[in-house]
């Protein structure tokens, strides 16, 4: 098994909390919650394992679009 490093397991924590994030949200809508959090992801799978500036500042831009997509209010997004 690999071991990953503290930044490769903070990138997965988040992915994880953004699927379950999905689950929450009402049954219409949560296909497209899911393909946007896996484009977001994708869009980003070219930076360098050791841009780890650029790895940070995704990681705060994602929890803070995490935190801003988990509030009740938002039922769906629209690309």
């Amino acid at each position: 098994m690999v071991r990953l490093t503290g930044i490769q397991r903070d990138v997965l924590s988040l992915y994880r909390s953004c699927l379950r994030m999905v689950r929450e949200k009402p049954m219409e809508s949560q296909a497209n919650f899911r393909e946007y959090v896996r484009d977001q992801f994708r869009e980003h799978l070219s930076v360098s394992k050791k841009d780890f500036a650029t790895i940070e500042l995704l990681l705060r831009l994602g929890r803070r679009k995490l935190d801003m997509y988990s509030q009740p209010g938002v039922k769906n997004i629209y690309r």
